[in-house]
């Protein structure tokens, strides 16, 4: 409730610009980078990156660090970015693709379609993953007629953004997320954390264009293969700065108007949303 996992200072680094990123921090993520390359791959973690020159660094080695015997792929998709996270990635012993088209929906798109596992887990570029996050979230997709999986987040704290205040918003989050998974689950899945079968995700794919919510979209119509689950194990929870949050200006204001979203909607998160056409459609 008030301090963050000691794990996550070995990846939080504070680098303000690839021109400050030591030579060394890339031989240290690629030689661990390099003791997870198998000769099959069966997970492929896809990462949409748009001017994210620094937080894609830090995102890699926390999963360069992961504890897993289950033989996985990077996929970082420049998306048309206009700093220098192109400059990060060559640094980097991963893959990567560039998409012109704007948006995580046409990034994703080209991921999957590279990808060589059997499932896909999305990650984004400014979050930290804990060394347990990929075995959790296959222990869940890999159970009999799941076809999608999605996992919690939390804040790593910031000038007034405390701890305490942001430990509190999440547990809220975390009950919301209960509710909307009765009969809505795709409202819950986000790209910080989830996955799915790539042969689903195939057939259906991503909406090719730049708008809100392609992973609930493409989770939406991965429902009719199969079904969603929570990963909610708390070890497995992913830690992002509260960048969302200052949109609202302050944490209150964040918090009062995620509130006022979540009671508007309440009465509709018992009805489950009727078949529509995801590429098209406004919600």
């Amino acid at each position: 409730m008030f301090t963050i996992p000691r794990w996550i200072q070995q990846h939080n680094n504070k680098f303000q610009s690839f021109a400050e990123i030591p030579e060394d921090k890339f031989g240290e993520i690629n030689r661990r980078l390099a003791l997870h390359k198998r000769s099959t791959v069966v997970v492929s973690i896809l990462i949409a990156a748009w001017n994210e020159e620094t937080n894609i660094l830090n995102c890699i080695s926390s999963l360069s660090v992961l504890e897993t015997q289950i033989p996985f792929e990077i996929i970082v998709i420049n998306n048309n970015s206009t700093d220098k996270t192109q400059q990060t990635l060559d640094r980097l012993d991963v893959i990567s693709l560039f998409q012109p088209i704007q948006g995580c929906g046409p990034a994703r798109q080209l991921g999957q379609e590279q990808a060589k596992g059997k499932y896909i887990l999305l990650a984004d570029a400014d979050c930290i993953y804990p060394p347990c996050w990929l075995d959790e979230m296959m222990a869940v997709l890999t159970k009999k007629n799941v076809v999608c999986v999605y996992g919690r987040y939390s804040f790593i704290p910031e000038v007034n953004y405390p701890r305490w205040k942001l430990f509190l918003l999440e547990r809220m989050k975390d009950i919301i997320t209960e509710v909307r998974h009765f009969k809505r689950p795709y409202l819950n899945a986000y790209g910080i954390s989830m996955g799915y079968i790539k042969e689903f995700g195939l057939k259906v794919g991503y909406v090719m264009y730049k708008v809100w919510g392609d992973d609930g979209r493409i989770c939406f119509d991965l429902m009719q293969y199969g079904e969603v689950r929570q990963v909610k194990n708390n070890r497995s929870r992913v830690w992002t700065s509260p960048r969302t949050l200052h949109r609202d200006g302050s944490f209150s204001k964040a918090m009062i108007a995620r509130v006022k979203k979540e009671l508007k909607r309440l009465s509709s998160m018992i009805r489950p949303l009727p078949p529509h056409d995801t590429k098209t459609s406004k919600n």
